[in-house]
Formats: C-alpha cells, structure tokens, sequence
C-alpha cells in the first residue's frame, strides 16, 4: 500500500535507490482464492516479502493448504513483517509453513518519524525469535523508561523482562526533526514526554 510509510518507503523510492525491482499488485490476499500472494511469489521468482501481521492472520485462517500448494522457499530469502508486532503463533506459521523454516523472518519495529527501522534482525546474521524484532539497529540506543518517573527501568521481573516504555536515548540520522508547520505538537509529542529521550 503506497498510501503508508511503509509503501513508499520499502516498496517504491528504497527499492529504486538499491536498484530493486518491486513487485505490486491490486487487490486482496484472498481473491480469487488464499493463494494469491504464495501463487505470485512463485510465478514471479520474488526474492524478499514483506507484509503485516493482520494479512498473516487473515491467511493462516485459510489453513496451510494453500501456501503448501507454491513452494516460495525456493526463491524467496527474506519474509518480512511490519505495521504491528507480530504474535508468536503467527510468527511460527509463517516461518514454518510459508517459509519452510528456509526463510528468514524480519520481525520490522518502527514509525514514520523514525525514518526506517529502528529495531529488527538482520537476516543471516542476528538471531530470529517469535514475537520479537530482535537487536536495535545501528546507532540506535533503546531503553526502557519508567512510564510515571521517566527514569531508566534496570529491575528485571521474574521472567527476566523490563516493564516500561520504549524509548530511544540518542539521536540518529533519519529521525525527524518536527511535524510541519506544527513544532510544538513535535516537541510534546516525542521529546517532553521524557525529557532527553525519544519517546516511541
């Protein structure tokens, strides 16, 4: 959908600026049938694909008939997931009955204003695991805050987690820089809520 960040961004002026071909069609997933998006990959020869959780959900009701029926593995390298966080269950569908566990999952965490991704796994070379986009990117510095005090949380829970809200504590090139015409909405919106922080 170019009409989102992510369209424009991944699908039209980075793969262009990569020297990429992309790949678009008008439609659903499911019409005419469950396996338009797996029956496309395969006719095509697509290498990298890239969609949101919901359509992954949307697709694993349709059962694993369909995705069965084109082996994608044996062209494409990277699946990728973006718009939301992508629950475990789905994660494993994708990456066992889609992918054929011989595809990559690239879990994607970011915004608008962040100017690309900001925390995911790099396929090949950082770890894959359900339900989480991994390791920050380069130069990115998250840190979990405290949602009340604003301060850094280091108490881990009994399962071992940080509970807070995300943010990032230093800057990076592609982040914005305001909302136009409207700085101050910028300001309270990603730099007050926590002061010294970009708040997520």
């Amino acid at each position: 959908d170019c009409g989102w960040i992510t369209g424009h961004t991944y699908v039209v002026y980075g793969p262009l600026l990569n020297g990429s071909t992309t790949f678009m069609f008008e439609s659903t997933p499911v019409y005419p049938d469950a396996g338009r998006y797996w029956d496309m990959i395969e006719r095509h020869g697509i290498t990298q694909f890239y969609t949101a959780p919901t359509a992954i959900r949307l697709l694993m009701r349709y059962g694993d008939a369909f995705p069965q029926k084109h082996d994608i593995s044996k062209t494409v390298r990277v699946l990728g997931s973006v718009g939301e966080p992508i629950n475990p269950e789905a994660w494993r569908w994708y990456y066992e009955v889609v992918g054929r566990k011989k595809c990559t999952i690239v879990d994607t965490y970011w915004q608008t204003e962040t100017g690309g991704h900001i925390i995911t796994n790099l396929p090949g070379i950082t770890p894959m695991k359900p339900g989480s986009c991994a390791l920050p990117s380069y130069g990115i510095q998250p840190i979990v805050l405290d949602s009340v005090t604003g301060v850094p949380v280091t108490q881990r829970d009994a399962e071992g987690k940080l509970s807070g809200v995300l943010a990032i504590a230093q800057p990076w090139p592609g982040m914005a820089r305001t909302c136009l015409n409207d700085h101050g909405r910028y300001m309270k919106t990603y730099l007050n809520e926590y002061k010294g922080y970009y708040f997520t």
